[in-house]
Parts: structure tokens; sequence; C-alpha cells
């Protein structure tokens, strides 16, 4: 898997406004469906992987964990980030193809 291109990616989403971050937007896209893909650091707390983990199952969103907080956070212009969801069938896709 190319972390670097799937962050690109990320940041590409970011500027094109299809990203849901933080916990409780992330939870909410999945709840609203809108959610196609999730991506949760690999840094995060247990807590939170386990809720999300049963979320998406629920929900039947795809789920990667990768990288960590500040990594996600950069590919997005801010300092961290924990969870984000991605609002587009066409980058999520082009992600789930990079991550294999």
């Amino acid at each position: 898997m190319n972390q670097n291109k799937v962050l690109s990616y990320v940041g590409l989403a970011t500027k094109a406004g299809k990203i849901a971050s933080g916990e409780f937007l992330t939870e909410k896209a999945i709840k609203e469906r809108k959610a196609y893909l999730v991506i949760v650091a690999g840094d995060a707390s247990d807590n939170t992987k386990k809720m999300f983990t049963n979320s998406c199952k629920h929900y039947n969103v795809p789920i990667y964990f990768m990288e960590d907080k500040e990594a996600l956070g950069h590919a997005m212009g801010k300092q961290f980030r924990a969870s984000l969801a991605i609002l587009d069938k066409g980058f999520a896709d082009a992600i789930i193809k990079v991550i294999g």
C-alpha cells in the first residue's frame, strides 16, 4: 500500500470539500449513509478504533487504519485528525484501489 498516494487523495478530497473529519462529523456521515470510506489513525485510542469499527460494520462502510493522527491531519492541512470519512464515491474507490 502506498500511503503517500492515499494521503494525497485525502488532500485532494479535502480541497474538493468531500471529507468529514473529526470524531463527531465522521460518525454523523456514517450514520447518514454519506460515508463511502472511513480512515482512522493507527495511533487513535482503542475506544475510537472500536467505535468506528462497529459503526462501519453495522452500516457496511469500508474502514482502514493507517499512519498516525499527525499524518492524517497534515494531509488535510490541519494539525491532528484521528478519523475522517470520504464523502465521494470516486475518491473512495481511488483510495481503495491504492490500498488494495
